[in-house]
């Protein structure tokens, strides 16, 4: 079943950094789950690291990775993450807005 894929300590690890979450708040936002390209993010980070996150989400099975041929982009799979872990996307939104309230930012 997809969704089975998914490990708690993988997805927490990939979770841990800022800019990655920041990437799945936004994701998890945008209710048509589209596909997005890596640049398309606002990432105050070089392009090594932002490859390094974007492949992190991937390898956690949060994302998945779409191949344009000269370019790659992502897409949330949101439906894998909502089987598996009910409510995390919501609860990632959630914190954020709360860290932003009270200007408790990572």
């Amino acid at each position: 079943m997809p969704g089975d894929d998914l490990d708690l300590g993988t997805v927490l690890r990939a979770l841990a950094d800022a800019h990655r979450r920041a990437v799945m708040i936004e994701l998890a936002a945008d209710r048509t789950d589209g596909e997005r390209t890596c640049h398309s993010f606002n990432l105050p980070v070089s392009k090594q690291t932002r490859t390094h996150h974007f492949r992190t989400l991937c390898d956690a099975g949060l994302l998945c990775e779409v191949d344009y041929g000269n370019k790659k982009g992502v897409r949330l799979r949101r439906a894998a993450i909502d089987r598996r872990f009910p409510g995390l996307l919501d609860l990632l939104a959630a914190e954020s807005s709360r860290s932003t309230r009270f200007g408790q930012e990572d």
